[in-house]
C-alpha cells in the first residue's frame, strides 16, 4: 500500500527534465520525490514536514518497500525518476550495478539511524519466547531442505504453545523482509551443519533453503503497510507480527515485544545490537540531482538536525545511531561524498 505525504502538481511536457551531460541528469523542478521503505517512511515524513516549514514545497514520499524503491531509484536520471530512496537495509551490489547500468553513477549513502525487526504479539497474547531456529522452522518454506510440516508452535518447539503457526509479516519487496531473512532466518538455518555447508558448496540452494518463506497460510504477507500488521495481531492474541521496531514503540497499549534468544526488542537492546534483529536504516541520493532538484541539498541537511538524542526522530521511534556514526554521516552530507561500491555485497 502506497502512502503519500503530498502530491505535487505535474504539468506534462513543460516540466520534462532536460538532459545535461552524458549522464542525462535532471533539469529543474520544485519538489523532491522519495520512494522506499515503510520502516523509514515515518522518519522521512517527519523530516519532510520540518523541511516544508523552511519555505520549500512538500516532498512526495512514497512507501513502496525497500526493494521496489531501489528499483525505481536505479531506473534512471531525470524528472521521471525519484531523487531519494529510503531503505531499511543496505543497497545490494546487484542494485548498485543496476543504477550504474542506467546512468545513475554517483550514489550518496547516508545512514540515518537504527531500527529492529520486532517480533510482537497482542498485549493479551500468550507470552511467546522465540529463537532464530524457532522462527526458521515455523515460517521457512523448506526448513533444512524438507517441506514444512510444522502446523503448530508446539511442533516447532515443545516449550511453545500448542496453537497454529500464524505470522503476519512483510512482503518480498520489503527491506524488513530482507533483514528478517539475513538476521533471523539464515541464523536459524545455519544451526544445522549440513545446511550451513551449502553456503559454500551450493550458494543458490543455500539461499533458497534458508530464506524462502512458506505460502500455505503459516506466514501471511500483509503488504507494505506495517500498520495493517499491527491491527491484525492486536486483534488476535494467537498471532505473531513482524515489523519495524518503531511500530512496536508507537503501540505500547496494544502490543508487546517477543523476546528473541532471551532478548526483548527495546531501545537499549537495539542501540547496543544485543537484540538479534537490530539493523541500520539508510537513505540514498542521486548526486546529479542535487543541483537541478530545488531544495534537495536543504532537505538532506535537515536530517542531522533531528537524528540525535532527544530529536524529532527519536520521538517518532527511531533508535539513535552512535555518535561516531552520526558524525560520519553528517560529514557525508556536507561533502556529498558518493558511496564506495567495493563495500557492497
Amino acid at each position: 500500500m502506497i502512502r503519500i505525504v503530498s502530491i505535487a502538481a505535474v504539468v506534462a511536457g513543460s516540466l520534462a527534465l532536460a538532459a545535461c551531460g552524458s549522464g542525462g541528469a535532471a533539469g529543474s523542478r520544485d519538489y523532491i520525490r522519495a520512494v522506499g521503505s515503510s520502516s523509514v517512511y515515518p522518519f522521512s515524513t517527519a523530516v519532510a514536514e520540518r523541511f516544508t516549514k523552511t519555505g520549500f514545497k512538500s516532498p512526495v514520499i512514497e512507501s513502496t518497500g525497500t526493494g521496489s524503491g531501489l528499483k525505481l531509484f536505479c531506473a534512471g536520471l531525470g524528472y521521471a525518476h525519484p531523487d531519494v530512496a529510503n531503505a531499511s537495509r543496505r543497497i545490494k551490489k546487484s542494485e548498485y550495478e543496476m543504477c550504474q547500468k542506467n546512468g545513475v553513477k554517483d550514489v550518496i549513502e547516508i545512514q540515518i539511524g537504527l531500527d529492529g525487526i520486532a517480533f510482537a504479539e497482542a498485549s493479551n497474547g500468550l507470552g511467546m519466547k522465540l529463537t532464530p531456529v524457532d522462527v526458521y522452522k515455523a515460517i521457512a518454506s523448506k526448513p533444512f531442505g524438507q517441506p514444512n510440516r510444522y502446523a503448530t508452535w508446539k511442533q516447532v518447539n515443545p516449550a511453545l504453545p500448542d496453537i497454529p503457526v500464524l505470522v503476519y509479516g512483510p512482503p518480498s519487496t520489503s527491506g524488513t523482509r530482507d533483514a528478517l531473512a539475513e538476521l533471523i532466518l539464515t541464523v536459524g538455518c545455519q544451526s544445522d551443519p549440513a545446511t550451513a555447508a551449502l553456503k559454500d558448496s551450493d550458494p543458490d540452494r543455500f539461499k533458497a533453503v534458508c530464506t524462502q518463506v512458506r505460502e500455505d497460510g503459516g506466514y501471511v504477507d500483509a503488504g507494505e503497510n506495517d500498520n495493517l500488521i499491527v491491527q491484525k495481531i492486536s486483534q488476535n492474541p494467537k498471532a505473531v507480527g513482524v515489523f519495524g521496531f518503531s511500530f512496536l514503540e508507537e503501540n505500547p497499549d496494544t502490543l508487546r515485544g517477543i523476546s528473541m534468544s532471551g532478548v526483548t526488542p527495546t531501545y537499549e537492546t537495539i542501540s547496543n545490537f544485543s537484540y538479534p534483529g537490530a539493523r541500520p536504516l539508510y537513505i540514498y541520493v542521486k548526486k546529479s540531482h542535487l543541483g537541478p532538484i530545488k531544495g534537495l541539498s536543504n532537505y538532506l541537511q535537515e536530517w542531522p538536525k533531528v537524528w540525535g538524542p532527544n530529536g524529532v526522530l527519536q520521538k517518532k521511534g527511531m533508535v539513535i545511531a552512535p555518535e561516531d556514526a552520526r558524525t560520519k554521516n553528517a560529514h557525508i552530507i556536507t561533502e556529498m561524498k558518493p558511496l564506495d561500491p567495493t563495500e557492497l555485497k
